[in-house]
């Protein structure tokens, strides 16, 4: 299908730091289009992969090597999402973290000719510092545009840091319950990193069977995977709003739940 057509149908987007944080973060977007007409799903991913850890038999590629296999195992995943289309900005990290308004501008772009529902990139309590400047870049790349080119929801999700320390109440829940399968295959094919020391398939699979267990405390679990996010929308409702501020808001409830409970039951 011609790319302008291909995007268009776009009603899911996903915007990750690398090659396979997608798969971790956004597999509920990814399933809820799947096999679907009414709803396809795209992905971004911005950085080139050339600084991603490496050992076995890829321990003596080059970054360059590196970079065409991430890329390569990035098209694997989206072949069998079957993603609307997939999209490598592939650019360097420190690029990504610096000043630069080219990634900003590049995102602006594909959210003009996608025009999704819904866009989903990393938290901005995530522990990577590429990982919070993709999100930050995404915020950037929504408030330029008019506010009716805007998604309706914007969501900050789970990689590097989860999102269980968040305030039931303040939670997004993604029921990842169905087609565990696919959620697995999805992860697999990025076998640089696996076979490379970093078990992210199944560590993401545990995760989501633990989000789903120790949600409730008083109650049976009622999902068998689940991940969080967090609800960004009101940083692109007002412009004037700061994203540490914004941020800062959840921290604090937090902060002031662990206190209430520690002094109710003293």
């Amino acid at each position: 299908m011609p790319p302008d057509q291909a995007l268009r149908r776009t009603t899911h987007l996903a915007v990750a730091a690398h090659q396979d944080d997608i798969e971790i973060m956004a597999a509920n977007p990814i399933l809820e289009c799947y096999q679907r007409s009414d709803r396809w799903f795209t992905g971004v991913v911005v950085t080139d992969g050339r600084g991603s850890p490496r050992n076995g038999m890829y321990g003596r590629y080059s970054d360059e090597e590196m970079r065409l296999v991430r890329f390569k195992e990035q098209r694997k995943a989206a072949m069998i999402g079957e993603y609307a289309a997939q999209i490598m900005l592939d650019y360097p990290s420190k690029e990504v973290k610096g000043s630069s308004t080219l990634p900003v501008d590049d995102l602006a772009t594909i959210l003009k000719a996608t025009r999704p529902q819904q866009v989903y990139t990393h938290n901005l309590a995530d522990k990577h510092d590429t990982h919070v400047s993709v999100a930050l870049k995404v915020i950037a790349a929504l408030r330029s545009l008019p506010k009716d080119m805007r998604p309706q929801k914007l969501y900050g999700c789970e990689v590097w840091r989860g999102l269980d320390w968040m305030l039931d109440s303040d939670k997004v829940g993604f029921d990842l319950s169905g087609q565990e399968n696919l959620q697995a295959a999805l992860l697999g094919v990025f076998d640089s990193q696996i076979s490379g020391g970093k078990r992210y398939d199944q560590a993401s699979l545990a995760r989501r069977k633990a989000n789903a267990t120790y949600f409730e405390s008083h109650g049976l679990d009622i999902t068998t995977g689940l991940s969080f996010g967090l609800d960004m929308t009101d940083l692109i409702l007002d412009d004037g709003k700061e994203p540490l501020a914004f941020i800062q808001e959840f921290i604090q409830r937090f902060v002031q739940d662990v206190t209430d409970r520690l002094q109710r039951v003293s």
